[in-house]
């Protein structure tokens, strides 16, 4: 593994990720700042994150007739200035036309930054894509902390901070990642004896379409526990809401070590074993939490659901990536862009279910979710041939 080059692009995905990370702090400031109704913060929050899911395959598939490797640092840049100038604006729309572009920055820098990791990691693609992965996580873990200090700081106008590091950062990846694909290029020409580059490999499109029902299932689970876990313990325990998060910051921080332990664990079991292994431990993992005696009992459960929901993230991306071995990149967006939006989509029906029926209900729905994920885990086949992704 060319390891220098994955944390280089990791520290470029905690860059990208800290404005999306932070936006969720800044809305409450746009509220009472500009008078911006509730609607009008959905519809950010759709700019953001839907509408940027939608554009990753768009840009992989880009990516893919030609490495791009100035989406890293134009994607960093965009997603930085976008979220940075939301403070200087009042009027909602060109604030929406600013989120709109950060969105667009983060849709540019995923799909290629996975292939890039793809190719440097060689032999060790989901040890490389759990790292890759990690500098997203606490990109998105300390944005908010980042983003209450600057605005309580400076007010408003401190979202320039993310656009002043955002810009540093992206010339340091416009400066490196050229240079670490040349180097990438030498070390691979000594070793082959001729030219770099790869061999396409097949497209298995029926492959890819189950595992995007793996990908719904975990993205909706992971999704509906966030939102719903803190109430249910509240209701069923008694505990605090500041109690609550506690909950949900471990399940956090579990996910960022789980990813890099299930990359770890996915190199040493394969593609097909892991995401199989992983993903039958979910519906056990929300049945210990139904069954917990008390709350105590819910965070060693949760370090097995988060197991199942995180650990198995680098297998279905590299997966995806073997599956579309001729379009690496539209394989790496279409799995990270529906990994990160189908949950927030489909996750309001589990809503009504709650209101409908209670939120023990969501747990029970939780359940039949992971049975469906495991079955439709053990339908995927092996690869079919191991591509490399340029």
């Amino acid at each position: 593994m060319h390891k220098l080059f994955v944390y280089l692009v990791s520290l470029g995905h905690f860059a990208v990720d800290l404005a999306p990370g932070a936006l969720p702090a800044i809305l409450p400031f746009l509220v009472l700042h500009n008078g911006i109704s509730y609607t009008e913060v959905a519809g950010l929050m759709f700019a953001s994150s839907c509408l940027a899911s939608v554009l990753q395959p768009v840009f992989g598939y880009w990516a893919d007739k030609s490495s791009r490797h100035w989406f890293i640092g134009a994607g960093i840049a965009m997603s930085s200035i976008g979220l940075g100038v939301t403070g200087l604006l009042t009027n909602y729309w060109a604030i929406f036309a600013a989120i709109t572009i950060m969105g667009v920055g983060t849709s540019l820098f995923h799909p290629e930054g996975a292939r890039i990791v793809n190719r440097a990691a060689r032999q060790s693609r989901a040890t490389g894509m759990g790292i890759f992965s990690v500098g997203g996580n606490v990109g998105f873990g300390v944005a908010p902390l980042l983003a209450a200090a600057a605005l309580t700081a400076w007010g408003s106008s401190g979202t320039v901070v993310f656009a002043v590091f955002g810009v540093v950062m992206a010339l340091l990846m416009f400066w490196l990642v050229p240079r670490q694909f040349h180097k990438l290029d030498l070390e691979e020409q000594r070793a082959c004896g001729a030219a770099p580059g790869r061999t396409p490999g097949e497209n298995d499109w029926s492959a890819f379409a189950r595992l995007t029902v793996v990908i719904f299932c975990r993205s909706v689970a992971l999704t509906s526990l966030l939102a719903f876990l803190p109430l249910y313990c509240i209701e069923r325990y008694g505990i605090t809401e500041a109690f609550s998060s506690v909950l949900i910051s471990f399940l956090c921080i579990c996910g960022a070590v789980m990813t890099i332990l299930g990359g770890w664990v996915t190199d040493r079991v394969g593609l097909v074993r892991a995401c199989r292994l992983g993903y039958l431990t979910m519906a056990p993992s929300f049945a210990l939490i139904i069954l917990a005696p008390s709350v105590w009992w819910i965070f060693p459960v949760l370090l097995l659901a988060s197991f199942a929901l995180n650990g198995t993230y680098a297998a279905f991306v590299v997966l995806g990536q073997y599956y579309l071995g001729r379009n690496v990149g539209l394989a790496s967006g279409v799995t990270l862009g529906l990994s990160a939006s189908l949950g927030g989509i489909f996750t309001p029906l589990i809503g009504m279910a709650a209101d409908a029926w209670g939120l023990s209900a969501v747990m029970d729905i939780l359940v039949g979710i992971g049975v469906l994920c495991a079955v439709a885990a053990f339908s995927l086949p092996q690869p079919r041939a191991s591509a490399d992704a340029a």
